[in-house]
């Protein structure tokens, strides 16, 4: 059994630490409504510039004249996946869950006998990939604070992915992030890069159905559309990233404060019982003493 003053210790400083997670679950709920509010107004634009893309996409298809962005190599031998997670701990399962999402991925791929290389944005990804996959790392990038992460960070990424990708690197990229869904809810996200997919009824959906005539032709507006919506896509998933990440702080660091309480309240027990132990052992021996004489 513990001495008293090793409990007394032990106790101070689980105190200590509780103090540090309830600041911690308190800065993480105060950041994370900035991080929500920002992407939730992100989402509507990015959602209609994709689905402006993928409307221009149907109607080129991968004629000749498709910008490369579109028609990609004609191959899907080499398969980038771009794994965006933070640079911080301390966040429950918001790291772990995209990296094992793109592992798990990674691993069907490589059994089917394709290449896979990873782009990580983010040290906690990086650090959990590279032990698994130190040969396949081509790239990786600290972006720091995830919420003051501006769309210049994210244009300058995708343009490093598109020069790679003009370049013959890879064939397919894909983006690894999590989707913000509620404060306890991250919902680990994959979302095909590059080419840009081309859905069947892209078309439909994005004009109602109505003809529409482009002026220029759209292979002149998708070849500037293109790479504005990877970055657009980028800076969409690295806002979901923000929110995600403090709400999984927030659950995370609640629930190391509810656990170091119910500590505290063990500790103290076990300290009141020892004491009392102890207090009555003396008595003993204080009344077996007086007997004696």
């Amino acid at each position: 059994m513990a001495s008293l003053k090793a409990l007394k210790i032990r106790i101070g400083s689980v105190k200590s630490t509780q103090k540090i997670t309830k600041a911690m679950k308190m800065v993480a709920a105060a950041k994370l409504r900035r991080a929500q509010e920002a992407a939730e107004a992100g989402r509507p634009y990015a959602q209609r510039l994709e689905a402006v893309v993928s409307s221009l996409a149907a109607k080129v298809g991968k004629s000749g004249n498709a910008p490369l962005l579109l028609s990609g190599t004609g191959k899907d031998d080499v398969h980038l996946f771009v794994v965006a997670t933070s640079d911080k701990g301390l966040a429950g399962a918001f790291n772990t869950n995209i990296a094992r999402l793109a592992r798990r991925e990674a691993d069907k791929l490589i059994a089917q006998g394709k290449t896979v290389k990873f782009y990580t944005i983010g040290r906690k990804g990086r650090g959990v990939l590279n032990r698994l996959y130190r040969d396949r790392m081509v790239h990786s990038i600290e972006p720091g604070d995830l919420g003051k992460l501006r769309f210049e960070d994210a244009r300058g990424y995708a343009d490093d992915l598109i020069a790679r990708f003009q370049a013959g690197e890879f064939d397919v990229a894909h983006l690894f992030y999590a989707t913000f869904k509620t404060v306890l809810t991250q919902e680990p996200t994959q979302q095909q890069l590059l080419p840009v997919p081309i859905p069947p009824v892209a078309a439909n959906d994005a004009d109602g159905g109505a003809v529409v005539e482009y002026e220029p032709d759209e292979e002149t507006i998708l070849a500037d559309l293109l790479p504005r919506n990877v970055a657009i896509q980028l800076f969409r998933a690295m806002r979901e990233n923000a929110a995600s990440e403090q709400g999984s702080k927030m659950t995370a660091m609640d629930n190391a404060t509810r656990n170091a309480g119910d500590l505290i309240n063990r500790l103290t027990i076990e300290y009141n019982r020892s004491r009392q132990a102890a207090i009555t052992t003396e008595l003993v021996e204080i009344i077996s003493g007086a007997e004696a004489l």
